[in-house]
């Protein structure tokens, strides 16, 4: 007889956003696995998902602690009550997410109904608590996320995203208790306006924060691994947690759509952390890459004059041989963004040259303005120079390219906000040899140490060593001057394809 499938309903939902992202059961286990096993058999552990959005994490516990706890509990009945009552809490995003967790967990959406698994809850909502909230608003923004008044100042009954367990200084009130574990997988951003300066801002980071403020033995969560080296607003939070030896695990996806089998892509990648207060010492790093653990490395946070993770482990090795130069840093030639102090939505130009007009790079390509338009930096202007896009990303899987094709800019020419400048530079011969370096696979493989996001700013340049570029370079006299072996040579060409 053939065997029917019977999935996962919660491998199978769609997801709310790129930004409230459901996690795979099996993802889900991955990061329970973290956790010592003698949790498992204790009848006091307590397990907190503050940002619950399928009860996936809570059910998988559930699941654990009713094998480990038979022993202790023999009733069924009885264990079940204890788990769902005395072990496991959460707090939903939404009153939807509540609705679904609650039917995860205690098999009905009301904890108290006849359909509940669990008879001992009196009231609605369980141990999953769902409490509207309202933004504070200060000067037109919640001082608690930062989301913008114009955009979230709602009527009654529309969703606010005042996600309960990050609009307080005080998350210890909310359930009033200790707890063993925190974990779950924290809504990632907020879109703050719809002005001109839109953008998002992450919020992943608030919940992790908040988390830590419970003091728990155990913080495990699922994040965008873009804190690594980028992301508007994390640089306090990078510095935390790269200085705190007690992040203890860390399992990196750089390809999102491993991780997320249902579909979600994002830039830069996802990563799941155990953090142990008891713990002290190096972080063990493991990254995954075509399904398999591609590597594994017990190695400190924060390498020597690094303020940023080195995320592949591979290449570690590779950076302590090019920084044992003691070389200057080929980000002292890249320009701040908008160099010129024209933005890109600049549109008082014209198609040909006129008489002291000034050739300006665009978006749609190359135009004519006057002189009198470039606020800032116009001694760079009849200097040689080079131009490259100040973002560029790819999708699936490696090798990238990571950084656009760099161009010539000739005297009496400059740019939008949509470039950066590489320079100034002596003449055309020596750009040529700038560009026959920022061709090779090694100056790119420095700049991916730092790039993880589409944006390619000054910084992620600062680990490039710089050259002499009286002649130009190629990857071969890289390799054989910072001494790589046949095996980094190759870790290096499987990470980063040709620029042509």
């Amino acid at each position: 007889m053939q065997r029917s499938y019977n999935p996962d309903v919660l491998s199978c939902l769609a997801n709310l956003s790129n930004d409230e992202v459901f996690t795979p059961p099996q993802v889900v286990n991955r990061m329970l696995d973290m956790l010592p096993p003698e949790l498992w058999s204790n009848p006091q552990a307590t397990f907190l998902d503050p940002v619950c959005k399928t009860g996936v994490f809570l059910r998988e516990v559930a699941k654990r602690l009713m094998v480990g706890l038979a022993d202790r509990i023999p009733d069924v009945q009885e264990r079940v009550n204890h788990i769902m009552t005395s072990q496991l809490f959460g707090l939903a995003i939404t009153e939807l997410t509540s609705l679904l967790s609650r039917r995860s967990v205690y098999c009905s959406k009301w904890a108290n109904s006849k359909y509940s698994v669990c008879t001992a809850f009196a009231d609605r909502q369980g141990n999953i608590r769902y409490t509207p909230m309202q933004h504070t608003w200060e000067q037109g923004r919640c001082r608690y996320c930062g989301a913008s008044q114009n955009v979230y100042d709602r009527n009654e009954g529309r969703e606010t995203y005042a996600y309960q367990f990050i609009h307080t200084f005080n998350p210890e009130k909310i359930f009033d208790m200790k707890f063993d574990v925190i974990i779950g997988n924290p809504p990632y951003q907020l879109e703050i306006g719809i002005e001109k300066d839109n953008y998002s801002i992450p919020l992943y980071h608030k919940f992790v924060e908040q988390a830590k403020k419970l003091c728990p033995k155990y913080l495990t969560m699922i994040i965008p691994s873009r804190w690594f080296a980028g992301g508007r607003g994390l640089d306090d939070f990078r510095k935390d947690m790269l200085s705190d030896n007690r992040l203890k695990v860390i399992v990196d996806y750089p390809d999102a759509t491993e991780c997320f089998t249902n579909g979600i892509d994002l830039s830069g990648g996802v990563c799941y952390f155990l953090w142990d207060k008891d713990y002290h010492g190096n972080c063990r790093v493991s990254s995954i890459q075509n399904g398999k653990e591609k590597s594994t490395m017990f190695r400190p946070l924060l390498e020597n004059n690094c303020d940023t993770f080195i995320r592949f482990n591979e290449a570690v090795p590779i950076l302590h041989k090019i920084q044992s130069f003691k070389e200057k840093s080929f980000s002292q030639y890249v320009s701040p963004q908008t160099p010129f102090g024209i933005i890109s939505s600049f549109s008082k130009y014209q198609d040909v040259p006129f008489q002291g007009s000034v050739e300006l790079l665009c978006v749609k390509g190359k135009k004519y303005i006057d002189k009198a338009y470039v606020t800032k930096n116009k001694q760079w202007i009849g200097s040689y120079k080079i131009y490259i896009s100040k973002s560029y990303g790819e999708r699936g899987a490696y090798p990238y390219r990571f950084l656009a094709k760099p161009m010539i800019g000739y005297p009496e020419s400059c740019c939008t906000q949509t470039y950066l400048m590489l320079g100034p530079f002596n003449d055309e011969k020596e750009c040529k040899n700038v560009i026959s370096y920022i061709h090779t696979r090694f100056f790119r493989f420095c700049v991916m140490l730092k790039k993880n996001t589409q944006d390619a700013m000054r910084n992620v340049y600062s680990l490039v060593p710089l050259q002499d570029f009286s002649h130009p370079w190629t990857d071969e006299m890289l390799y054989q001057k910072y001494g790589l072996t046949d095996e980094e040579i190759a870790f290096v060409e499987s990470m980063i394809r040709p620029m042509d």
